[in-house]
C-alpha cells in the first residue's frame, strides 16, 4: 500500500508545488498572478478531462500498467521543462504532468480498494487521502523553497525523481492485478450508474468537501487580510486546515471499519460540520478565521474516506477505475466550483456572503441524502443508511 500512498502524495504535490512561486514568473504582480492561475488550472484541466478515460482504461487492461505508465509519464514530462527551461516547454510540462496524473490517480485509487478487503475499505482510503493531504499541504511550501533554492527548473526536476522513485517502487511491491471480466456496457447503462444514489451520493459529498476545502485554503487568508491580520496567522490558519483534513481521514476510515458510524450518517455530519466552518468564516477576527479553519478541516477529513469507502462498495469490481475516475471528476468541479461560487457572491455582495452560499448549499447536503432513494448499500458489512 505504501507506493500508493506516495503516488497520492506524488499527485497532490505536483497540483499544488508550484502555488508559492508568486513572483518567479514576472516582475508584474498581475502577469505573474495570471501565469500562476493558468499553470494551476492546465494541471487541473488535464484531469477533468482524461480521469475518467485512464480510469476506464484501468478497468480494461488493469489499474498497475496504468500507474505505472501515468508515473513514468509524469516523470518524463516534469524532466522536460528541467532539462529544456523555456516559456513554452514550462506550459507543456504542466499539461504533461495533469495528463499523467489523469491516469495514476484514479488507477491508484482502485488499487487500494482491490487490493484491501471490503472490511478494512474506511482505513485504506483514510490513510491514501491522509497522505494526499499532507502533499496538497507541503506542495507550496517544498515548492517555495526549491524555487528559491534553484528555481523552477529545480522543482521539476525534484518532482521528476520523486516520480520516477515511485515507479520503480510501485514497480517492485505493487503486485499484478489482473482485470475483471466485464459485460457489454451501452452509454444507457453507464448513464443510469452515474446516476444512481450509490454513486451520485458520496460523489456530490466528496465534490462538496472539495469545494470548501477549496475556498477555505484560498479566500481564508482574504478574510484574515480584511480583519488586518498578519500573514503569520493567515498562514497558521491554512495549515490548522488542512492539518485537520489529514488526521482526521485516518481516524473516520477507521471508525467506518469498526462500525463506530454509518456512512449516511457520517457524510451528512461531515457536511454539517463544513458547513458549520464556512458559518464561523463569517465571524470577523483571528477566532472565527481558527474556528472555520478547524470545522472545514474536520469535516471534509470526514467527509473523503467515507465518500470513496461507499464508491468502492458501490462499483462493480470489474469497473472500479471509472467509478473512480468518474468520482474524482466530480471532485476535481467542486475544487473549481467552490470558489467560483463564492467569488461571484462576493462580487455583487460581499464575502461574508459568498461564505454563506456554500454554507447553505453544503447544509442542504443531509436533507438531500436523506431524500435519496433509500436502497441499502452494502460497506464492509454495513448498510449506506448507516
Amino acid at each position: 500500500m505504501w507506493p500508493l500512498y506516495a503516488a497520492g502524495f506524488t499527485t497532490a504535490f505536483g497540483a499544488h508545488g508550484v502555488a508559492a512561486t508568486l513572483g518567479g514568473f514576472s516582475d508584474d504582480a498581475v502577469t505573474s498572478l495570471l501565469v500562476l492561475g493558468g499553470l494551476l488550472a492546465l494541471y487541473d484541466g488535464a484531469e477533468v478531462l482524461l480521469k475518467p478515460l485512464f480510469g476506464t482504461l484501468a478497468d480494461r487492461i488493469g489499474a498497475r500498467p496504468v500507474l505505472l505508465g501515468g508515473l513514468l509519464a509524469f516523470t518524463v514530462a516534469s524532466a522536460l521543462y528541467a532539462v529544456a527551461d523555456t516559456p513554452g516547454w514550462l506550459w507543456a510540462a504542466r499539461a504533461g504532468q495533469g495528463a499523467a496524473a489523469s491516469a495514476f490517480s484514479p488507477s491508484a485509487s482502485a488499487l487500494v480498494a482491490r487490493l484491501n478487503p471490503a472490511a478494512k475499505h474506511g482505513r485504506a482510503f483514510g490513510s491514501y487521502g491522509f497522505y494526499k493531504s499532507i502533499g496538497y499541504t507541503l506542495g507550496p511550501l517544498l515548492g517555495g523553497v526549491l524555487v528559491w533554492a534553484g528555481g523552477l527548473r529545480l522543482l521539476f526536476a525534484v518532482m521528476a525523481v520523486l516520480a520516477a522513485a515511485v515507479a520503480l517502487w510501485a514497480a517492485l511491491a505493487v503486485p499484478h492485478v489482473p482485470p475483471l471480466p466485464r459485460s457489454r456496457q451501452t452509454v444507457l447503462d453507464l448513464a443510469r450508474r452515474l446516476l444512481d444514489p450509490a454513486f451520485l451520493t458520496p460523489t456530490a459529498a466528496l465534490a462538496g468537501a472539495t469545494a470548501a476545502l477549496s475556498v477555505g485554503v484560498g479566500f481564508l487568508p482574504v478574510s484574515g487580510a480584511s480583519a488586518h491580520l498578519g500573514t503569520v496567522a493567515t498562514g497558521a490558519a491554512v495549515s490548522v486546515l488542512a492539518g485537520c483534513a489529514a488526521l482526521v481521514q485516518p481516524r473516520a476510515g477507521r471508525a467506518l471499519d469498526e462500525g463506530r458510524i454509518g456512512v449516511r450518517a457520517g457524510i451528512g455530519a461531515g457536511l454539517l460540520t463544513t458547513a458549520a466552518g464556512l458559518a464561523c468564516a463569517m465571524l470577523p477576527g483571528l477566532t472565527g478565521l481558527l474556528l472555520a479553519a478547524v470545522l472545514i478541516g474536520t469535516g471534509t477529513g470526514i467527509i473523503t474516506p467515507l465518500g470513496f469507502a461507499a464508491l468502492a462498495a458501490g462499483a462493480p469490481r470489474e469497473r472500479l477505475g471509472q467509478t473512480m475516475g468518474a468520482a474524482e471528476l466530480g471532485r476535481e468541479l467542486g475544487d473549481a466550483g467552490g470558489p467560483l461560487l463564492v467569488a461571484a457572491v462576493a462580487t455583487t455582495a460581499t464575502l461574508t456572503y459568498g461564505y454563506a452560499a456554500l454554507a447553505l448549499l453544503l447544509a442542504a447536503g443531509p436533507a438531500v441524502v436523506l431524500a435519496a432513494r433509500r436502497r441499502a448499500v452494502p460497506v464492509a458489512g454495513r448498510e449506506l443508511e448507516g
